[in-house]
């Protein structure tokens, strides 16, 4: 596995890295431990060394499950967790008042087994805490050694500037595939701007881009996917020539669609990683097989041109979560 470096930080990680969110939260009951650490183990085994993870994706068990799992290679390996929702719960509410950031920080330590957080993100813009206040506060942790490089995630080029001038970011996390292609417009040219890494997360479209989602598929009760108006019945119908174009194009280089859809993101940037998640072992190794997916000029051209000819539809969100992301 490549690594990259996060913009002008330093920060080195492995070209992709691992989403852990959904062995916890999101997509329906959160897989055995035993399997989760199995699972984050042989990420490592296979080259991963950057593991994304929230106090809010549980709340609270995915942070203890990777504490655990990375635990015997600690220091070989940069781990990202998040602050920012009230008690870690996201229907609560956005919290990033500076006392709750440092009780996130002591209670994430704890959780991850660790005595820093390699990348501390917060996880939404807070409209009622000046970004001042928050940068200022992470800075203040960093000169402690309980952080070392500060990150936000889904935040607009104006809180990504105030945030900036007070403590330097090291990375933005935010949703960026070949279906979700906003941060092109704004957000990527400012990155560049500023010497700041971008850590794409959802990177095969929440699991669509791969082909294994249709019209058809049911969606455990507590899939966040049930909600998403991008998912409903109508619009996966409607985004179904996407996945088509995409099957054609891996088809051509004898890869799968995922392989395409992250090797597209590497080849956008040198400092952009993935950090696709998944809770299948044999879809974790095709997902970093795409490392070795070298895509050339044509290639690039070619799916540009592909997709000029797709219109994709339905929202990210629902609209009462809509509202958190920061333009």
């Amino acid at each position: 596995m490549q690594t990259r470096k996060l913009g002008n930080s330093g920060l080195e990680v492995s070209a992709l890295g691992l989403g852990c969110m959904g062995l916890s939260f999101g997509y329906g009951p959160a897989t055995e431990t035993a399997e989760g650490i199995k699972l984050i183990r042989t990420a490592f085994e296979q080259g991963v060394t950057f593991f994304d993870t929230a106090e809010a994706y549980g709340p609270f068990l995915n942070e203890e499950l990777v504490g655990e799992a990375v635990a015997p290679f600690r220091d070989q390996v940069v781990i990202a967790t998040k602050f920012g929702f009230k008690d870690g719960e996201v229907l609560k509410g956005l919290d990033s008042r500076p006392e709750n950031i440092r009780a996130v920080a002591e209670a994430s330590l704890k959780r991850l087994k660790t005595d820093r957080i390699d990348l501390f993100y917060q996880h939404r813009v807070d409209p009622d805490v000046p970004m001042e206040d928050v940068a200022g506060t992470v800075k203040d942790l960093i000169a402690e050694g309980k952080v070392k490089h500060f990150g936000l995630s889904e935040a607009g080029v104006q809180s990504i500037r105030r945030a900036h001038a007070v403590q330097p970011v090291t990375a933005l996390q935010s949703e960026y595939s070949l279906w979700w292609r906003e941060p092109e417009e704004k957000v990527l040219p400012t990155l560049a701007e500023l010497g700041i890494g971008f850590v794409p997360f959802s990177p095969l479209g929440k699991g669509f881009l791969t082909g294994a989602i249709d019209a058809n598929t049911a969606f455990d009760k507590t899939d966040f996917r049930n909600i998403a108006p991008r998912f409903s019945e109508e619009n996966r119908k409607a985004n179904a020539g996407l996945v088509e174009v995409l099957g054609g194009i891996a088809e051509d280089r004898g890869a799968s669609r995922a392989q395409i859809a992250l090797a597209w993101l590497l080849a956008q940037k040198p400092w952009i990683a993935p950090i696709p998640g998944t809770t299948k072992l044999h879809r974790l190794t095709e997902n970093i097989s795409a490392a070795a997916v070298d895509l050339s000029v044509g290639d690039l051209a070619a799916i540009e041109a592909a997709l000029e000819q797709i219109k994709v539809v339905g929202d990210r969100y629902p609209a009462h979560l809509q509202q958190r992301v920061d333009r």
